[in-house]
C-alpha cells in the first residue's frame, strides 16, 4: 500500500473523535502537577508549608504558557495547579480539545522540568463555560480553594513541627471549623490574616501596557514605546472584589 493510501486510511483513527468547542463558549484550562506530593516532599524537599523557590518556578511556568501560542487573558496559580482563561474568540487548533490538553500539558511539563532541573509532569483538562458568570464562579472557586488549602497547610505543618505524625496531624484538623483552625494558629503565634496574600489567595497574571525604551533607526534616537507585558499580581483580591476583578477582565 502506498504512503498516500496509508495516510488516508490511518489518519482517520487519530481524528475520528476530535471534539471542537463551538464558538462563543469560554475555555478555561486547569493544568495540575502529577505526582507532586512525592516530588516536593521526598525528591525535592521544599520548605513547608510554602516555599518561595517553588512558587517562583510556578510563576515562570505560567508566564511561559501565556506566551506559547494561545491567547490567554488571565492566568492563576496556587500550589501545583495553574488555570488559564482564553480569549472568547480564540481559534487556535480549531478549538480541538485534544490539542489544548496535550499541548498545554506538554508545555507546562517542559518548562517546569527545565527550571527544576528534574522531571515534573502536568496533566490538563478544559472547562467549557457558556456565561461570563460561570467564568467568575470558576476563578472564585480556585481562589477560595487556595484559601482553604493555605489554612489547612499551616495548621498541619504546625502540628508536625510540634511532634505529631502525619496521621495525627491530619486527624487533628479533619472536619474542624475555620474558626478552630485560625485559633490553633493564633495560640501558637501565627496570625493567619498576616500571612502573605499569595499563600492565601493564589497569584494572578494578566496583560498590561508598560513603557519600554526603543530605538528609532530613521531618526537615530532612543524613543519610549508602549508594549504589552504580563503583570504578576501577588495581591489579588478575595470575595466580591475578586468577582468584580474577573468580570472587568472579561469586559475588556
Amino acid at each position: 500500500m502506498r504512503f498516500d493510501e496509508l495516510d488516508q486510511k490511518l489518519r482517520v483513527y487519530e481524528t475520528a473523535f476530535d471534539f471542537c468547542v463551538p464558538p462563543n463558549i469560554y475555555l478555561v484550562a486547569r493544568i495540575d502537577g502529577r505526582g507532586f506530593t512525592k516530588l516536593t516532599k521526598q525528591t525535592h524537599p521544599f520548605k513547608r508549608p510554602f516555599d518561595e523557590s517553588f512558587r517562583d518556578i510556578m510563576v515562570e511556568t505560567v508566564k511561559h504558557l501565556m506566551n506559547c501560542g494561545f491567547k490567554v487573558i488571565y492566568g492563576f496559580t496556587q500550589s501545583d495547579e495553574i488555570s488559564l482563561l482564553f480569549d472568547l474568540n480564540i481559534n487556535a487548533f480549531s478549538r480541538k480539545l485534544r490539542k489544548y490538553n496535550s499541548v498545554l500539558a506538554g508545555e507546562a511539563s517542559a518548562k517546569f522540568s527545565v527550571l527544576l532541573g528534574d522531571i515534573g509532569a502536568f496533566d490538563c483538562r478544559i472547562s467549557q463555560l457558556p456565561r461570563k458568570q460561570d467564568v467568575v464562579d470558576y476563578f472564585r472557586w480556585r481562589n477560595e480553594d487556595a484559601h482553604r488549602n493555605a489554612l489547612n497547610a499551616h495548621c498541619y505543618w504546625l502540628l508536625r513541627e510540634k511532634g505529631q505524625t502525619a496521621v495525627q496531624a491530619s486527624k487533628a484538623i479533619e472536619g474542624k471549623s475555620t474558626a478552630f483552625k485560625n485559633e490553633l494558629l493564633f495560640e501558637n503565634g501565627i496570625n493567619f490574616n498576616d500571612l502573605p496574600s499569595w499563600q492565601k489567595r493564589g497569584i494572578g497574571f494578566y496583560w498590561t501596557e508598560v513603557d519600554k525604551k526603543g530605538w528609532n533607526p530613521l531618526k537615530e534616537e532612543e524613543v519610549i514605546v508602549r508594549r504589552n507585558a504580563i503583570k504578576v499580581d501577588y495581591e489579588i483580591p478575595m470575595g466580591e472584589k475578586y468577582n468584580h476583578f474577573i468580570m472587568d477582565l472579561l469586559r475588556q
